[in-house]
């Protein structure tokens, strides 16, 4: 066997170019989310880092920009239905999902169309 993979470090997502202060909006404002240091290095291309709970959420600037409507990052949290209703008041769009076994799901896009699929664990049923 290969090497092995032993989690996940962080998860970008991609905005288009001057979207900063949009993102945190969203993000910080809306999801409750903390931005970070980002290091200095790495200040001039732009973006921010952001954290909540174990998440490290990395907004990156990506020219040309192009939403992504497929792949997408899966947040988890405790309460769905407030979190839903968070977002529908502020005007973001929020579409329920099909349920899995354990998980109540939901998805919805930042500001730029990226997707975003939001899980609340539950006891799976019998």
């Amino acid at each position: 066997m290969g090497i092995e993979i032993t989690g996940l470090d962080h998860v970008q997502l991609a905005i288009p170019k001057g979207g900063e202060e949009r993102a945190r909006t969203y993000f910080i404002g809306l999801l409750g989310m903390t931005e970070i240091e980002k290091p200095d290095v790495l200040k001039p291309r732009g973006g921010f880092w952001l954290t909540s709970g174990s998440l490290s959420l990395h907004i990156g600037i990506e020219e040309p920009f192009a939403p992504a409507k497929k792949a997408h990052p899966a947040f988890l949290t405790p309460d769905l239905a407030a979190l839903a209703a968070d977002l529908r008041a502020a005007g973001e769009v929020f579409s329920k999902a099909e349920d899995l076994p354990g998980l109540i799901r939901g998805y919805g896009a930042d500001p730029f169309g990226n997707r975003i699929e939001f899980i609340e664990r539950v006891e799976a049923g019998p």
